[in-house]
């Protein structure tokens, strides 16, 4: 194998991720190997898309199964894997239809052109949606202007109008934010904010947003790409507030490593995209649908939304034990999140922690500049847990006491 150079450049390759000096090769389980051999934990799971972990016996012979067969026909014909995958979608989100294309940017972009044309079909000449302080949906130029983060944003003005922006968790403030504004269609957000830092919704303030729309007529809106399929030990995240979206864009994990993005959608929303209004080349392909359709049935068959919850709650006690005196001094803000879905705050920048966790055998990320995300694949286990805490925690602590 050809060893990578410590700095490795990539001259035919447009410079758009700032990326460590690691190639990697392999992978088994949560486990990864690099091109030199050199073994990581992976507690990143390509940003919570690898569900199934790598190399998962049943998702490749499911794969190279489907290869044999189509990999591709287009949306011209009936793709009867949409179906199967639909149906699966559909009788665990207790939604009606489903619309599918290839990544997170797409559905949720799919999202904002429903809650327009809903918006229109109503007579709303310029409709105007909901969005929120620190929120991540994409980088296309759409789904750019819902997100919160000025450094995202940066050069690529102007944004798209249509947005009315507010802070995570404060009924008041978004009352106050659309009052007397008869332009409104759409409340959209992260039932946990993933690249804006691991913020949970809390149960009381989804539920509150949900009986708002209900009472004025808008589509709710859950953007469930990084923290839905399973991750937080539900189907959806927003499944632990009780309640039920018109909207729900999906990916990441729902093809275990393969592209598949898909945009739910209730009674309110199945029947506003009519033939012309959307599609989308790849989407939908019938490798892609099986991905889909053997995550969904491997992650039942094995139980791994209880092993997300399960680890997850063993990994965040570990966590707290091992930083109990940073979190009672504040140099640890706090640990959040749910299940395999969590984040370490600091008190300062940690960017540096990723390349110091990558020399000692373990996959992170920093998001938000202060904070550790942990994704890991769902079939991660309590003992994998306990080594990531272990490698971790001292990196944190050690991070810690440096001079600012």
């Amino acid at each position: 194998m050809t060893a990578v150079p410590a700095t490795p450049s990539s001259p035919h390759v447009m410079n758009t991720y700032g990326r460590l000096p690691i190639a990697l090769s392999h992978g088994q389980g949560c486990r990864v190997w690099d091109v030199n051999g050199r073994e990581y934990l992976d507690a990143l799971g390509g940003i919570a898309v690898n569900t199934l972990g790598h190399n998962h016996p049943k998702l490749v012979a499911a794969l190279q199964d489907q290869v044999t067969k189509l990999i591709h026909t287009s949306n011209y014909y009936h793709v009867p894997l949409q179906e199967e995958l639909a149906k699966l979608l559909v009788e665990r989100s207790g939604m009606t239809n489903v619309f599918f294309c290839s990544t997170g940017l797409e559905a949720n972009e799919a999202a904002l052109k429903l809650a327009r044309k809903f918006g229109h079909d109503k007579g709303i000449e310029r409709p105007e949606i909901v969005v929120y302080e620190k929120a991540f949906h994409g980088r296309s130029i759409a789904t750019l202007s819902a997100t919160g983060n000025p450094k995202v944003q940066a050069g690529f003005g102007p944004l798209v109008e249509g947005f009315i922006r507010v802070p995570i968790n404060n009924i008041e403030q978004l009352k106050a934010a659309t009052a007397n504004n008869p332009n409104v269609v759409a409340v959209f957000f992260e039932a946990i904010q993933g690249e804006g830092g691991v913020n949970p919704m809390h149960m009381d303030y989804l539920r509150d947003v949900r009986a708002l729309c209900d009472e004025r007529d808008w589509l709710l809106m859950i953007d469930e790409v990084q923290c839905g399929m399973g991750r937080t030990g539900k189907w959806f995240a927003h499944q632990w507030a009780g309640i039920q979206p018109d909207v729900m864009p999906l990916a990441k994990g729902l093809g275990s490593g393969v592209p598949v993005g898909a945009v739910v959608a209730g009674p309110r929303a199945a029947s506003i995209f009519a033939p012309g209004n959307h599609g989308s080349t790849f989407g939908g392909n019938p490798l892609a649908m099986r991905a889909g359709v053997t995550t969904i049935h491997t992650m039942e068959a094995e139980g791994l939304l209880a092993n997300a919850a399960t680890v997850g709650a063993h990994l965040k006690a570990g966590l707290e034990r091992a930083l109990a005196a940073e979190l009672a001094s504040g140099a640890v803000k706090e640990i959040r999140g749910q299940g395999l879905m969590l984040g370490i705050d600091l008190s300062k920048p940690c960017a540096a922690l990723v390349q110091r966790a990558a020399d000692a055998g373990l996959l992170i990320s920093v998001t938000a500049d202060t904070v550790i995300r942990l994704v890991p694949p769902l079939i991660m286990t309590t003992a994998e847990a306990d080594q990531v805490v272990a490698i971790l925690c001292p990196l944190i602590i050690a991070l810690l006491k440096e001079a600012v």
